[in-house]
């Protein structure tokens, strides 16, 4: 490494630190009911969008309301762009005159975008029109992003109340995301784009003929309006195949370090507005620095993995932007992982075993690590119940977190939203092993064939989005069965959070004793990490086992499989 790339993780982390108080106070107040006085020209269009939606921001929905109105509006946001797809061929803005999209691949995107995962079973410059890229996945990465949001609001207000029946609106927390917080942010992060040479146009495709005389097409389109919220969404899925290794996505080292920087931005924002939301700031830090602790030490183990590997000096850039480089491409790829985004600007195929594990690792965890936005923090919460629930049963007394009683039922509930996408990968993983089309996906053999098949459904299950790329994912098992994935990874972790912050916000608050187990100090901070790594390390090390690390230790012995 150079001091080039020793500055450029120095300035990185701290902006990424920078930031995080910043958006974490915007957040806070627009999700709390205040509007940004910088946006307040925006009321109106607030107002006018409850009444065209026939509902009253000031309904306070008990869980099951809240969670009803949820999943309809997904469900309602995927259908549309199901529909989009399979009509587009007689639909307007479709210069290139691209017909319905195969159903497998259709019910398996529309799935991906309103579940936030993105998943990508296809091409977008060679299947999608402009109008199915722009009205379907497009408004998907604002809705689907504002939806973690609006749970992550419901959450705060579960522990905020005392002795209440609801968790405040839907609908109102759905408007106040997209309006206050998501477009201001991608409409200025796409303008800076634009700037950068990231395409937005409605132009039809071009045609060159080159040196030896072949057509090349040069694809075009919207794709910075969509770049800049699918980063700071935390959604991932490109405008282009190649996503944000595509010179037309991502085409300088500003634009690769800014859009890198969005994708942990509002996620750790989340993390310093849930401290605000629920007044419990010194806890909300201490979540913050294990996050950041995860962060750091995935990327430098990565880092050195890339660097020290025998035949680093010939392997490094394989699979990897000449424009980016080594460090800024592992960057990319930590942040990725971690942050549930899925977007790439290298081939994690091409890592080397030990930092293609480590991010497969970073998704296996779930999205707690910065997570996606709003996900990532309710993610990281029921990690922490299960770490005040261990330590209670270690002083015999029950658990109490931020002054709530953590009993049976909360329990269970933080279990299942914990442990269901782990169920749902090694059950997908399974039988892609015992299917004969399963097997046929990967692109490569040994070891690396099992981590892709762990990458693909961990990718899916935990709502990721990303892929080793090489794995051949457009097959009936991975588009319909990932569909189902997928919906399990979103509304499986979902529902029993609200059904979590619904119990804690019928519970009076009970203040601290002297035997109440403080959440906010390095003694937490170490039993959580534990936590986090124990849960990771009983449900996976063996599959790990025989995948990365297997892999890493035959390339030690000089051995390819």
């Amino acid at each position: 490494m150079t001091a080039a790339d020793f500055l450029h993780l120095v300035t990185f982390v701290a902006a990424l630190l920078a930031v995080t108080p910043l958006l974490g106070r915007w957040l806070a107040d627009v999700l709390g009911g205040e509007t940004p006085v910088g946006l307040r020209v925006l009321a109106p269009v607030e107002r006018l969008l409850y009444r065209a939606g026939g509902v009253s921001p000031d309904e306070d929905m008990s869980w099951p309301q809240y969670a009803g109105a949820l999943v309809a509006f997904n469900l309602l946001g995927g259908a549309v762009v199901l529909a989009l797809q399979l009509a587009q061929g007689y639909l307007p803005l479709n210069p290139e005159g691209f017909g319905a999209v195969p159903l497998g691949v259709a019910v398996n995107t529309a799935v991906s975008f309103l579940t936030n995962t993105n998943w990508q079973a296809y091409s977008g410059e060679a299947s999608l029109s402009y109008l199915t890229q722009m009205s379907g996945l497009g408004v998907q990465n604002f809705l689907s992003a504002a939806t973690g949001l609006a749970v992550l609001a419901a959450l705060a207000r579960g522990f905020r109340r005392q002795s209440a029946a609801g968790l405040g609106c839907f609908w109102a927390d759905l408007v106040r995301s997209t309006l206050y917080v998501l477009l201001p942010l991608s409409f200025a992060l796409a303008l800076v784009l634009v700037a950068q040479g990231v395409v937005q146009s409605f132009a039809p495709y071009v045609r060159a003929t080159g040196l030896e005389g072949s057509e090349q097409v040069i694809p075009l389109g919207p794709a910075a309006s969509q770049v800049a919220i699918k980063q700071l969404g935390t959604n991932g899925g490109g405008f282009f195949g190649l996503n944000s290794a595509h010179p037309f996505e991502n085409p300088t080292p500003l634009s690769n370090f800014l859009q890198a920087l969005a994708i942990l931005a509002l996620p750790a924002g989340c993390v310093h507005a849930f401290g605000l939301l629920t007044g419990a700031r010194r806890h909300a830090w201490t979540l913050y620095a294990v996050m950041l602790v995860f962060f750091l030490g995935a990327l430098g183990l990565s880092l050195w993995s890339e660097y020290a590997t025998p035949g680093a000096a010939t392997l490094a850039l394989e699979g990897k932007e000449v424009r980016f480089g080594v460090t800024p491409s592992v960057l990319w790829a930590t942040s990725t992982t971690v942050a549930s985004n899925g977007s790439v600007n290298a081939m994690h195929s091409s890592l080397s075993p030990l930092a293609g594990g480590l991010a497969l690792g970073n998704i296996l965890l779930g999205e707690i690590i910065f997570g996606g936005i709003g996900s990532g923090l309710y993610g990281m919460v029921m990690m922490a119940v299960l770490a005040v629930f261990l330590a209670g049963l270690m002083v015999g007394r029950t658990p109490e977190y931020l002054g709530k009683k953590i009993e049976s039922q909360e329990v269970r509930m933080a279990a299942v939203a914990v442990l269901l996408p782990c169920a749902v990968v090694l059950i997908g993983c399974a039988v892609s092993c015992l299917t004969a089309a399963g097997r046929a996906a990967p692109g490569n053999p040994g070891p690396h064939a099992l981590t892709e098949l762990l990458y693909a459904w961990g990718s899916m299950a935990n709502n990721n989005g990303s892929a080793f790329g090489s794995l051949a994912a457009t097959g009936g098992l991975y588009t319909w069965g990932g569909a189902l994935a997928m919906l399990a990874g979103r509304f499986g972790v979902i529902l029993p959070v609200l059904a979590f912050a619904g119990r804690i916000a019928a519970q009076r608050t009970v203040p601290a004793s002297a035997g109440s187990f403080p959440t906010d100090g390095p003694l937490f901070a170490v039993l959580l990490a534990s936590v986090i790594l124990i849960v990771a390390g009983l449900t996976y090390f063996p599959a790990l086992a025989l995948g990365p690390v297997l892999e890493h230790l035959l390339l030690i012995a000089g051995r390819a499989c």
